[in-house]
């Protein structure tokens, strides 16, 4: 068979059953081979950086799930370069396959031949140009190999069209993937941190997003309630256990934190941390964060302990294989009556929770950003899907909206390209076609890839896209406060086919239904309900992305500090009675 044939048998035997992409000349006999095999549902893009972010959140979407994007030679690869710095940033296995200039002339400046292995590498954790036909087989068993083992990651796999072309000896049945390693902490290492877990006085586990990549949320909530150990949840790690359960203790940050999880992190005095990176936007700045803390990391890859500060105790695992074992020695110390009791300090963690709100409730026209938050927590229950990428909209939604299982926050985390949220929801769509899927976008984040929302009118993909409007780079705006300026931030015009929209420029409904989508605007708070509820009704009846457009105040200034996790700023009113966040995890109390 075609070396071509051979990469498309293989995919399936991986376990890839869809792929994104866009063909063209360089990569058609990849796409031939692929329409000749079956097996593999293929989705149309309409940008092939668009459809390396749906590869990832397909993959991000269902636990061993791994997205394929695909596209030609030249232009199409290095669009891709995005969305794999993307998936690397996030620690997200996804395989981009490009087609390339024949051999012989890929130093010869031919048309759309440029080195994208050498572009890509810095962003994947292997990126290779094939030159020989016979290797195809063993460089993609190695892609999905190296995608698996230890921390996960992304791989490029660079195809020249002759070598697709290439006839070679290849049985698909004899094909078997190959072992994964991930590491492993051993007993002794876990005996030791839970012996400096059982000296503190207010211990807290940080659950991140390797818990959620391992598959292992339900030990680690089992970990924490055997131990009686309030869990901060990071950004990335967001769901592992219920925002509702009695031991999540709120997250912590400068921007996607709560008031009370600071509060409760800075009451701590010994922190240990699984599958995290202790983000900067985690963090702030590191005097504040670890003074007066005792700290144990646990992380998959070796070389991540100790690359921001020093713990004290650094484990190099898998989180599950850690997890398993944190469990089943927990377990014995308990039996034997060798855990403190947790209970008090637990309680004081979930009486912050109770006190320290921030505010959603406001009636204003136009609206304001917090009120749509608080009917999103009313529409959407917790079976929703909630899909995002950087921006204030994703700053306040993380404040203020609840998730509940893990899976549910698909957020692009240390990378936040804008246009990455539509065309991740198609993909996390895909992965899960009768789930609740929402996403949501500030007007700038939309604008940048809004047309593959045509994709999902094609392809028949539903799901609801919370659009909020100000017309404003509303977080870049904040961001000038600092040096007084307020410059080429603004996106309002006049639109003259549009004059209903008094400034707020592109028509947004006339765009979405224009790419056959259904689109609903809304401008007063008591709206935003029905809105939510008719877009359900409406993804469900037509099978195609609906998008609700809240228009908001042009300013609010989110909740953040620039600083330090000590020094939030809320620029708001925070909330003083139970009326002023009805949403809110906990009613609030007051004195």
């Amino acid at each position: 068979m075609t070396a071509a044939r051979a990469a498309v048998e293989i995919l399936k035997r991986e376990g890839v059953s869809n792929a994104f992409g866009v063909p063209g000349a360089a990569i058609n006999p990849f796409y031939a081979a692929l329409k000749a095999s079956g097996g593999v549902h293929h989705t149309l893009a309409r940008h092939v950086e668009g459809a390396s972010h749906m590869a990832e959140g397909y993959t991000r979407a269902r636990p061993g799930n791994i997205g394929v994007c695909v596209g030609t030679s030249g232009p199409a690869g290095t669009d891709m370069i995005t969305g794999l710095y993307s998936a690397i940033a996030d620690s997200v296995p996804i395989l981009c396959i490009t087609g390339q200039a024949p051999t012989a002339v890929l130093h010869k400046e031919d048309f759309q031949a440029v080195d994208i292995a050498s572009i890509a590498r810095p962003v994947t954790k292997a990126a290779t140009t094939v030159l020989e036909a016979a290797q195809v087989p063993g460089v993609f068993q190695q892609a999905f190999h190296l995608m698996r083992t230890g921390r996960p990651g992304p791989v490029l796999i660079d195809l020249p069209i002759d070598v697709q072309l290439t006839e070679i000896e290849f049985d698909p049945d004899l094909y078997e993937p190959l072992p994964v390693h991930k590491p492993a902490a051993t007993r002794k290492q876990i005996e030791r941190a839970l012996e400096m877990l059982n000296d503190s006085e207010r211990p807290l586990l940080v659950a991140g997003g390797g818990i959620i990549n391992a598959d292992a949320s339900e030990l680690l909530v089992e970990f924490a309630e055997l131990t009686g150990v309030p869990v901060v949840p990071t950004l990335m790690g967001w769901g592992v256990l219920a925002d509702d359960h009695e031991l999540n203790a709120g997250m912590v940050g400068l921007q996607t934190s709560h008031r009370y999880g600071n509060a409760n992190f800075l009451e701590s005095d010994f922190v240990l941390g699984i599958g995290n990176r202790w983000a900067n936007r985690h963090t702030g700045r590191l005097d504040v964060y670890t003074r007066g803390r005792t700290f144990v990391h646990v992380d998959i890859e070796p070389t991540q302990l100790g690359r921001i500060f020093a713990p004290d105790l650094g484990i190099a695992s898998d989180a599950k294989a850690a997890l398993e074992l944190f469990v089943e020695v927990a377990r014995e110390l308990k039996a034997a009556g060798g855990l403190r009791d947790r209970s008090q300090w637990a309680a004081s963690t979930q009486e912050r929770k109770a006190t320290l709100q921030r505010r959603t409730h406001f009636d204003n026209v136009p609206l304001k950003p917090q009120r749509v938050y608080e009917e999103m927590n009313r529409a959407f229950g917790p079976e929703t899907r909630y899909v995002t990428t950087i921006g204030l909209s994703q700053i306040a939604g993380a404040q203020m909206l609840h998730v509940y299982r893990p899976r549910h926050w698909i957020n692009c985390g240390q990378a936040g390209p804008l246009g990455w949220t539509v065309p991740a929801a198609l993909g996390v769509a895909t992965a899960d076609p009768g789930g609740s899927v929402v996403a949501l976008s500030g007007d700038y984040d939309f604008q940048f890839m809004m047309e593959e929302l045509a994709v999902g009118a094609q392809h028949r993909i539903p799901y609801v896209h919370v659009l909020v409007n100000n017309s404003y780079l509303g977080l870049i705006r904040q961001a000038q406060r600092n040096f007084d300026i307020d410059f080429q931030v603004n996106l309002e015009f006049e639109n003259i086919n549009s004059p209903e929209l008094g400034g707020y420029g592109v028509d947004h409904v006339k765009v979405v239904e224009g790419l056959g989508c259904k689109a609903i605007r809304v401008t007063e708070p008591d709206r935003l309900l029905p809105a939510f509820e008719e877009a359900k009704k409406l993804a469900a009846e037509f099978r195609v992305p609906v998008v609700v457009e809240a228009i908001l105040e042009r300013i609010t200034n989110i909740s953040m500090s620039g600083t330090d996790i000590a020094s939030v700023n809320e620029f708001e009113d925070v909330a003083s009675e139970p009326g002023h966040a009805p949403t809110a995890i906990r009613p609030l109390a007051t004195a």
